[in-house]
C-alpha cells in the first residue's frame, strides 16, 4: 500500500475538489445540505443508480416533506411510493428511525457519525456520508466509491468482501478527508468513482486525479479493489398464476416480515410445493396448479399454460425463475385465498414488487 506524504494529500485535496467545483454532478439532494435530504437521497442509492434514484426522491420529497410526514405516513403510500426501488426494508427502517427521532431526539438529528449509527438503519457509510455533508464532521464515507478510488490510488489489497477490511479504509482515508470540506470531499469521490474510475470500463487516461492513481500507472488497475466473489444466488422455480374472477385479479399480500414483506403480487407457488414429475409437461403444470388452488383456497379455478419464457429475477441470496399460468375462477367464497380479488384500476393502486411488475409486462402484453 502507497502512503502519501503531507505534501501529496494536500496537492490531492486540492485537485479533487477543484474538479468537483466545476464538474460536480448538480442532483436535487445537493441543493442543500439538509440532512433529512442527505438521508433519503443515500439510503435510495444504496442498490440502486443515480439516475434510477432522482425521480424517486423528486416524488419522496413531495409526498414526505419532512420527517413528521414520514413517520406518519400509512405503510400502503410508503411501499407504493418506494415501488420498483426494491430491498423494502430499506423504507421501512426509514420510517421507524422518523419516529424514533421524533420520539427520542425532540425531531433534531444527532451531528456526529457515532451518534447517527444509534438510529435505525443508518450504518457506518450513511452515518458518514451526512455527518460530513450535513454537520461538516471530517469522517470518511466507506461505500463501493471509496473502496475502489483508494485501492486504485494507493493500490491497498485487502478483501473488501471481510468486515474488517471498512476499518483499514476509514484509517486511511481519515488521514486524507479535508477538515474545512469533508461534505464535498466525500461527494467527489463518489462523482469520480461513478465517472472515470469506473468498475469495469475506467476513463483514468482523461481522469482529474490520474497522476495520483498508482494502479493506473503501474497498469494494473483493474485489478483493484480485491474482492471474494459471494456465492451464487440459490434457484427457487415459481408458477404465477394469473386468475381472474370475472373483471376482477385474485392477489396475495405478502406475509409481514421476509421477503417482499406486505407488498402484493399474483399468487406465487413454488413448483417444489406442486406433485410433479421432474420430466413435467406444461399440461401437468396447470393440472397442478388446478389441484393446488381446490386444496389450498377452496376454488374452482379453470386453468391455462402461458406460453411465453419465464420471468427471472435476482435477489441478493435468491434467483427466482417464474412461469405464468393464466385461468378464470369461479365466483365463491374467498375466506381460505390469502389475498383479495381487485379490479384492474385496484390493481395499479397496490405496492408491488419489480418482480410483480415483470410478471405483468411478460404476460399480459401482447
Amino acid at each position: 500500500m502507497i502512503e502519501w506524504d503531507a505534501a501529496t494529500i494536500k496537492d490531492f485535496q486540492t485537485t479533487l475538489l477543484a474538479w468537483f467545483d466545476e464538474e460536480g454532478r448538480d442532483l436535487p439532494w445537493r441543493h442543500d445540505h439538509e440532512p433529512y435530504h442527505v438521508w433519503v437521497s443515500e439510503i435510495m442509492l444504496q442498490q440502486t443508480q443515480v439516475q434510477t434514484v432522482i425521480p424517486y426522491y423528486q416524488r419522496f420529497m413531495a409526498l414526505f416533506p419532512t420527517i413528521a410526514d414520514l413517520a406518519a405516513a400509512p405503510e400502503s403510500q410508503l411501499l407504493k411510493a418506494w415501488e420498483g426501488l426494491g430491498y423494502y426494508s430499506r423504507v421501512r427502517n426509514m420510517q421507524r428511525c422518523a419516529k424514533q427521532l421524533l420520539t427520542d431526539y425532540d425531531g433534531q438529528w444527532p451531528h456526529t457519525a457515532a451518534t447517527l449509527t444509534d438510529l435505525i438503519g443508518i450504518g457506518p457509510y450513511t452515518a458518514g456520508a451526512i455527518a460530513s455533508i450535513a454537520f461538516n464532521e471530517p469522517v470518511p464515507a466507506v461505500d463501493g466509491n471509496a473502496y475502489r478510488v483508494f485501492s486504485r490510488l494507493l493500490k491497498i489489497d485487502a478483501d473488501i468482501a471481510k468486515p474488517q477490511t471498512r476499518a483499514l479504509f476509514e484509517q486511511v482515508i481519515s488521514r486524507i478527508i479535508p477538515h474545512d470540506r469533508p461534505g464535498d470531499f466525500n461527494q467527489a469521490i463518489m462523482d469520480l468513482g461513478s465517472s472515470y474510475m469506473t468498475a469495469r470500463q475506467p476513463d483514468s487516461a482523461h481522469s482529474p486525479v490520474k497522476r495520483f492513481n498508482q494502479a493506473y500507472l503501474d497498469g494494473d488497475e483493474l485489478a483493484y479493489p480485491v474482492k471474494t466473489k459471494k456465492p451464487r444466488p440459490k434457484p427457487i422455480a415459481y408458477v404465477a398464476v394469473l386468475a381472474q374472477m370475472q373483471d376482477h385479479w385474485l392477489m396475495t399480500q405478502r406475509p409481514s416480515n421476509g421477503m417482499l414483506a406486505n407488498l402484493w403480487t399474483v399468487p406465487l407457488i413454488p413448483i417444489e410445493e406442486l406433485d410433479l414429475d421432474e420430466d413435467y409437461q406444461p399440461a401437468d403444470l396447470v393440472a397442478a396448479v388446478e389441484t393446488y388452488f381446490k386444496q389450498e383456497y377452496r376454488l374452482t379455478l379453470t386453468a391455462h399454460y402461458l406460453d411465453k419464457r419465464p420471468v427471472t429475477h435476482t435477489f441478493t441470496h435468491q434467483k427466482w425463475t417464474i412461469q405464468g399460468v393464466g385461468g378464470e375462477v369461479m365466483l365463491g367464497d374467498l375466506a381460505y385465498f390469502a389475498g383479495k380479488a381487485v379490479t384492474t384500476a385496484e390493481r395499479q393502486q397496490l405496492p408491488m414488487p419489480k418482480v410483480q411488475e415483470k410478471i405483468f409486462t411478460r404476460y399480459l402484453s401482447d
